[in-house]
């Protein structure tokens, strides 16, 4: 029998549905038995199609949207789901990287076990893990560090170390069995996490078989943030550590013993190989005293200071001299011109910048082609009504 029931897309508390099964002192609100609803596939689609509405696949898929979100909600009830082969393609942003996109049939999938899990989990994450969460985000992690930093120096007037690590190729890592184990924790409807298993397991990275999740696929940034809170919890709870902080496989420790941090170090390294099998980079584990400089998420950060790291200065440039570029070839508007500048005053806001906010303002303005629109730096650009 079919129940309408209000979404788990809504942020509004859901209606009392009669004969449908909830998890027992789990998230108040979550549906978890028959949750494969007609209404959350569209809202699903509703999230997916954003900002995507030119690409050709989804256009296609649009062109057929009832017939085809029928088509998934009955493959979804009946259990005969399977998941498409990805489609392979690189990029080097700064760095090569493996991407694999699925098909808008199960990127509409991806939205909605997203949400699903998000609100399950989003309360059990630890605050100072930043990455792929409402509300947080590469500036908060920075600015909780650098608040961090002066409490344990007192305002600067004491040492303090940093221990910086990394996963070495974490996505691609990820261990399948450890997945699919912590999310049968909290996923306790055999149909939702069946789901779960056919997302996991459909692919299979460089790495070995049942390993890695692609990047690209949007469960894959909560699954990441499901597999290291194991990580969190270490840290926080286990070895009790104060200044502990996260975004996606960086991570960071402050304390203001350099030999104690090299003892954590193999702590941490322990734990990470034996209960989640994974390495920390060789390359990326570093200790560094506070007034050296802490590079984090782009910035670096020092007493009294924070600045934009030299990498990100370089590539910044680099990305808003090629948009300018398209921008005099015709390729772009002004309101797309505009959009850019503005994301790189945003990213430069949140630093000592303001020789550097100059300097890309007049690079951009002098790389205007001449009689051109003069471009309006720090006012607003209304968007065309294309």
């Amino acid at each position: 029998m079919f129940y309408k029931v209000q979404s788990f897309f809504s942020k509004s508390a859901p209606l009392p549905v009669p004969n449908v099964r909830r998890w027992g002192g789990g998230i108040e609100g979550i549906i978890l038995h028959m949750f494969v609803i007609l209404e959350n596939l569209f809202f699903a689609w509703d999230e997916f199609k954003k900002e995507k509405q030119k690409k050709v696949d989804v256009m296609e898929f649009e062109r057929h949207l009832e017939d085809n979100l029928f088509r998934l909600y009955e493959d979804l009830n009946r259990k005969i789901y399977f998941h498409q082969p990805y489609e392979t393609f690189y990029i080097y942003d700064p760095k090569f990287r493996v991407i694999n996109k699925a098909a808008v049939r199960d990127r509409v999938v991806h939205h909605f076990v997203f949400k699903y899990l998000e609100k399950i989990y989003q309360p059990l994450f630890i605050h100072q893990s930043y990455a792929c969460q409402k509300g947080k985000g590469t500036h908060l992690a920075v600015r909780d560090l650098s608040r961090a930093l002066r409490a344990v120096t007192g305002n600067y007037t004491k040492p303090v170390w940093a221990l910086k690590m990394d996963i070495k190729k974490f996505f691609d890592s990820i261990d399948h069995e450890i997945l699919l184990r912590l999310l049968k924790r909290r996923v306790k409807d055999k149909d939702i996490f069946w789901l779960l298993e056919q997302i996991v397991r459909s692919f299979n990275s460089p790495q070995g078989c049942s390993k890695g999740v692609p990047i690209g696929n949007l469960t894959s940034q909560i699954f990441a943030n499901i597999y290291l809170s194991e990580l969190d919890y270490f840290a926080k709870f286990i070895l009790r550590e104060q200044y502990y902080f996260r975004y996606a496989d960086d991570f960071i420790f402050l304390h203001e013993d350099r030999e104690y941090l090299l003892r954590l170090r193999h702590r941490v390294q322990e734990f990470l190989r034996d209960k989640l099998c994974l390495t920390a980079h060789p390359q990326k584990i570093s200790v560094r005293k506070f007034r050296q400089g802490i590079d984090f998420l782009g910035y670096v950060l020092l007493p009294y200071r924070a600045a934009l790291r030299t990498k990100t200065k370089r590539r910044m440039f680099k990305k808003i001299s090629r948009k300018v570029e398209e921008y005099n070839n015709s390729l772009v508007d002004e309101y797309k011109l505009e959009q850019s500048m503005q994301s790189y005053l945003g990213i430069i806001g949140h630093c000592n910048g303001h020789r550097l906010e100059q300097k890309l303002r007049n690079e951009v303005w002098a790389s205007k082609r001449a009689g051109g629109i003069i471009f309006n730096c720090g006012k607003s650009v209304e968007k065309p009504l294309d």
